[in-house]
């Protein structure tokens, strides 16, 4: 049963979640504030995070957020508001909320939002973190970059739909948050949703809202991100993932800007600014009919390309440079640097991760150093050292699977097996079992590890 962590100082309010999470087959634990959950989170595992805004040293939702994703930046996290308080629930989700539960909660509400926030988070195990951390991944003086940013401004500056494309790593994310924060809409609401996370039925209620009734667990009207994102930006990540019933849906949208709830007769009409992103060729989706014609004509009318990190290699100095001044800091290692030669070892490397993966490898450098820098005997041990799971794709599909001790090859799934455990027992040995740790070590994210935990029937060090 996926454990759930209930973040809230007034106990009668906690006990009133966790007593509904128990009743949804969920297993929760109740702590006061910020602090206590996040020394939970460093030694427990949990899948889920409710919490209320209160429960911040300063009462506010963004630093809540930030102390949580600052631990366990792919950890889901649910925030209690207020029953119709669209405000508060635009403020949530804008902060990095993965969805709110309204109070005074309903059982059959907590099922319902605590189920779809563990489907998303499983779904999309592998997504970066949220963009709060990805503050610097637009950093370079490279040509490619350069031309991307002139780009950019240009494209914020009119109301067209924007198309961002770029390998899975790129920083995707983050571009759209540029063309929103240098648009005229920069005050106004920029709301993201994971279109790959969700499949059809709760992504058709997550982006059109519903009334109440609608369907089980439908207690109270919610609206939809469209109506949220009124007068702002609405960024529709992973665009490519979306089924041909939902295409239709998307379509009209696009098109009239009008669209109704879940449960509702009644058109409603919406001044938003729209940004898709996509890994995927769409072009050869539309020549095999997997998208369609129409509904790609229809928003990719300025498309922002986003090269990637192999063709930009001057600029893996100044990235890693960056992540390491902010690893080091975040970790209690400030002074800690990176030398030249580590820098010329960095670069002889491919990164088919884009600057996702450079992030990850910096920050597992910066965790697991002793000394006060990094030098190229470091990087190459880490390089040797970082197993392929069969979640991550590489650039030659499965890595090559050598004999070892002299015997016979073995099959290609046990060994692959054999050495992803191998892998995460040395990771929790080398984080003394802390599993945030762990996953920064192995560059997985604390889904994929807890996944490969299960599948493998090991059983982490208290």
């Amino acid at each position: 049963m996926p454990n759930v962590l209930v973040v809230d100082p007034d106990a009668t309010r906690a006990a009133a979640v966790v007593q509904a999470l128990e009743h949804a087959g969920q297993t929760p634990r109740a702590v006061p504030d910020a602090k206590a959950a996040i020394s939970r989170l460093q030694s427990e595992l949990y899948d889920l995070v409710v919490a209320h805004p209160s429960s911040s040293a300063d009462g506010q939702l963004g630093s809540l957020l930030a102390d949580l994703v600052a631990r366990s930046a792919d950890l889901p996290v649910v925030v209690l508001v207020e029953r119709e308080d669209e405000a508060a629930t635009a403020d949530a989700l804008r902060a990095g909320a993965t969805d709110v539960l309204t109070l005074p909660i309903s059982a059959e509400e907590v099922a319902f939002v605590a189920s779809k926030a563990l489907s998303a988070a499983a779904t999309g195990a592998a997504k970066p973190p949220r963009a709060a951390r990805h503050a610097s991944t637009l950093l370079g003086e490279s040509e490619g970059m350069r031309k991307l940013r002139d780009l950019i401004k240009r494209t914020a500056a009119g109301t067209a739909t924007t198309l961002i494309r770029g390998e899975t790593g790129t920083g995707k994310e983050l571009v759209a948050r540029a063309v929103h924060a240098q648009s005229p809409r920069k005050d106004r609401p920029f709301v993201k949703i994971d279109c790959a996370s969700l499949p059809d039925t709760l992504l058709e209620s997550e982006l059109f809202g519903y009334e109440r009734g609608a369907f089980t667990g439908a207690v109270s009207r919610k609206a939809g991100r469209v109506e949220l994102a009124d007068r702002g930006t609405l960024f529709l990540d992973e665009i490519g993932e979306i089924t041909p019933v939902l295409q239709a849906k998307l379509l009209r949208l696009l098109q009239d800007r009008e669209f109704e709830r879940l449960g509702s007769r009644t058109t409603q009409r919406i001044d938003v600014r729209f940004v898709l992103a996509t890994h995927r060729d769409l072009d050869a989706m539309v020549e095999n009919g997997t998208f369609r014609h129409d509904l790609f004509q229809r928003f990719n009318v300025v498309t922002l390309w986003i090269p990637p990190l192999r063709a930009r290699r001057d600029d893996i100095e100044l990235l890693a440079r960056e992540f390491t001044q902010r690893f080091a800091a975040e970790n209690g290692k400030r002074g800690l640097e990176l030398t030249a030669e580590a820098v010329r070892a960095l670069r002889s490397q491919r990164w088919p991760g884009n600057v996702r993966q450079l992030e990850n490898f910096i920050e597992r450098l910066v965790v697991l150093s002793e000394g006060n820098a990094i030098t190229p005997a470091d990087v190459e041990r880490e390089f040797v050292q970082k197993p392929e799971f069969q979640t991550q794709r590489t650039d030659g599909g499965f890595a090559t699977l050598t004999e070892q001790d002299g015997g016979a090859p073995q099959e290609l799934a046990e060994a692959v097996r054999k050495a992803e455990k191998a892998a995460l027992l040395a990771a929790l040995k080398r984080s003394d079992g802390n599993r945030s740790v762990a996953a920064r070590v192995l560059g997985v994210s604390r889904a994929t590890l807890y996944n490969k935990l299960k599948e493998l029937g090991i059983e982490p060090p208290q």
